[in-house]
């Protein structure tokens, strides 16, 4: 626990406010494929018709798990409220999705996803060490206090 507390305060002092920015991206690009995987269970819904009653269940279970930590972690990253949480929380997703979902397909294709699930991995990771910022709610209810 004295490991990540340290981090957590290293994270806060060498914070630059441009990099606010970049957390904000993050946040909305988590909400947006929240959504396009909402939008797209229909190739979700097919492979769960090839498995079995528990198996179906299961994927099913993942499917919502996934929208909501996306849309829900990528709201609260966006204002800047329990970033490290989320980013956490969603870091599971990605790797799966970097190791196994997207590197299966071919990740040379002009528009592949390998290279956005790659780069949302790596700023999950950045803001997992680096926190909120400056421009965050978390951040304005400290100024406050």
């Amino acid at each position: 626990m004295k490991l990540l507390t340290k981090i957590q305060i290293w994270g806060d002092h060498h914070h630059p406010q441009w990099l606010d920015l970049f957390r904000i991206a993050l946040g909305v690009i988590l909400i947006w494929k929240g959504i396009l995987f909402a939008l797209n269970l229909d190739a979700f819904t097919a492979l769960m018709m090839q498995h079995r009653l528990g198996t179906a269940v299961v994927l099913s279970l993942a499917a919502h798990l996934i929208i909501g930590l996306h849309v829900i972690g990528g709201f609260f990253i966006t204002i800047g409220s329990h970033t490290r949480l989320f980013c956490l929380l969603n870091l599971p997703i990605l790797i799966v999705a970097v190791l196994f979902v997207n590197l299966s397909q071919n990740i040379f294709s002009p528009y592949a996803e390998f290279w956005l699930s790659c780069s949302v991995l790596a700023a999950l990771v950045c803001f997992l060490i680096e926190g909120d910022g400056v421009w965050s709610v978390e951040h304005q209810n400290e100024m406050a206090a």
